[in-house]
């Protein structure tokens, strides 16, 4: 008997289709139970749609209350499900679960790198390298091309100074259609029929097919490569995309492979149309950073972000994150990026971690609240990319396996990299008094609170002597367990 293939809303690609008959689920309800932000849940339902219309016959499109009465009864299958739950539920309803695919490495192949390895040595840099010299990218022999396997210190440059953009031409977006209009419609009647959801409607940005997801893979490599590694840290106020590729977005729907990405930009670099230092950065996170992440998932285990609380941080998630509004937020950093999350969906991943969860980290948030707010924020947010993103990397919850140290700064880094300083009533260089940066004071609270938990790491030694070298210790901290203005 021929298998029906359930395909998952992460599997939209020609990659998961093997030509069989198909069935695709539509639960709504979920967006009832977690929180969503209203154009991750258009640009959800707006995917299925459309795939659902591009393969016609083939399929059978359900929508249900919940996916284990949708799913078919008889022979089933589904291509490696991207969560625990949706792995359980596979196994509940008898379907054989295929390899998983839309990645580099195969979790048999990972298996293999990490066999002997304790979790101190599962730094993402050995990873890469690993990745690099098995498939041969990026290497002269045996040598990584230019000489260093990261070229990541060649792209940290600040923004132009006195520029409001870095002058790219606006990026690609798609153009909805009556399938958008249709969706936007059923979220407008779960709105009022109760349902809340993050942030505020809006056009829809990103990718819902694989023609869209090409389109913005040319877009990106021919007006944004060469722009984005030396400009990959900075942050303008007027230019929300800056020299990014939003494709994180298509990859975690399944419309793009990764290894396409990573040929594109290979071709853009052998052309000459971009620096290396930007093609191995795009590389870097696609078979460095986004293979790793998704195998340490499965490696780290289904409890690891309620085990981890290495900082011991409990407080909840404040009111201005979860209404994704800057409105009363004083420091600009922070009241563009909510105010820009709010809106889009989006933000590009420094100011993820370095405003965001630099802030959080510094506030104490709990690192499980947050991880939870990161995956239903941001339009590619998933089950499986936020825990070692947010609990290991950006909180630092789990002591160091993710993160070899806390990204946690002050001020000065985000004057360095952005122009949000300049008309902030809070001033980077001062650390007490009314206009004290919170992200300066902040810093050194942070560091007191933590001081002996950090005091092992050879990282954090450097930092912590400052610390004991501050003549207004007491005070800035005295000043930050009070602190109401932010």
């Amino acid at each position: 008997m021929t298998r029906t293939r359930w395909l998952l809303a992460d599997q939209l690609g020609p990659h998961f289709d093997d030509g069989g008959p198909i069935v695709l689920v539509e639960v709504v309800e979920l967006f009832r139970r977690r929180p969503t932000h209203r154009q991750k849940a258009h640009l959800i339902l707006s995917a299925l749609r459309h795939r659902a219309a591009e393969l016609g016959d083939r399929v059978e499109y359900r929508r249900a209350v919940t996916f284990a009465e949708a799913l078919p009864d008889g022979e089933l299958e589904v291509i490696g499900p991207t969560s625990w739950a949706a792995r359980r539920l596979a196994h509940r309803v008898g379907a054989e679960i295929l390899p998983s695919r839309g990645f580099v490495a195969s979790e048999e192949e990972f298996a293999g790198w990490v066999a002997g390895r304790d979790t101190r040595s599962l730094v993402m840099d050995r990873f890469y390298r690993w990745q690099r010299e098995r498939l041969g990218i990026l290497m002269d022999g045996a040598q990584p091309e230019g000489g260093r396997w990261s070229l990541d210190a060649d792209n940290r440059q600040p923004p132009p100074r006195g520029a409001s953009g870095l002058g790219l031409p606006d990026p690609w977006m798609p153009v909805e259609d009556e399938i958008d209009a249709e969706v936007r419609r059923d979220l407008d009647a779960l709105e009022a029929d109760g349902v809340r959801f993050l942030g505020r409607d809006g056009p829809r940005r990103f990718a819902a097919t694989r023609r869209e997801a090409l389109h913005q893979l040319r877009d990106f490599v021919d007006t944004r490569l060469a722009d984005f590694g030396p400009y990959e840290d900075a942050s303008l106020a007027g230019d929300d995309w800056m020299a990014h590729s939003r494709l994180s977005v298509a990859l975690n729907r399944g419309l793009l492979h990764p290894m396409e990405v990573v040929e594109r930009v290979l071709a853009a670099s052998h052309d000459g149309a971009a620096p290396l230092a930007s093609v191995e950065g795009v590389v870097r996170q696609l078979i460095g950073w986004r293979d790793w992440v998704w195998h340490l998932y499965w490696h780290l285990g289904e409890d690891y972000v309620a085990r981890s609380n290495h900082l011991d941080a409990r407080r909840r998630v404040s009111d201005p994150f979860w209404a994704l509004d800057g409105a009363g937020v004083e420091a600009a950093c922070l009241h563009h990026v909510l105010d820009q999350v709010g809106r889009e969906g989006w933000t590009h991943h420094i100011q993820r971690l370095m405003i965001l969860g630099n802030f959080a980290l510094q506030q104490r948030y709990s690192p499980r609240e947050l991880t939870e707010w990161f995956a239903g924020a941001f339009v590619d947010g998933t089950p499986w990319v936020m825990p070692a993103n947010v609990t290991g990397m950006s909180q630092y919850a789990d002591g160091g396996i993710v993160a070899t140290k806390p990204y946690v700064a002050g001020g000065a880094y985000i004057d360095r990299m952005s122009d949000f300083c300049a008309g902030c009533p809070f001033d980077p260089k001062k650390r007490l008094g009314d206009d004290a940066c919170p992200f300066t004071a902040g810093y050194w609270a942070f560091l007191d609170r933590n001081e002996r938990r950090l005091a092992g790491n050879h990282r954090m030694a450097q930092p912590l002597a400052g610390l004991r070298r501050l003549a207004d210790r007491e005070q800035v901290v005295e000043q930050e367990a009070h602190r109401t203005r932010w």
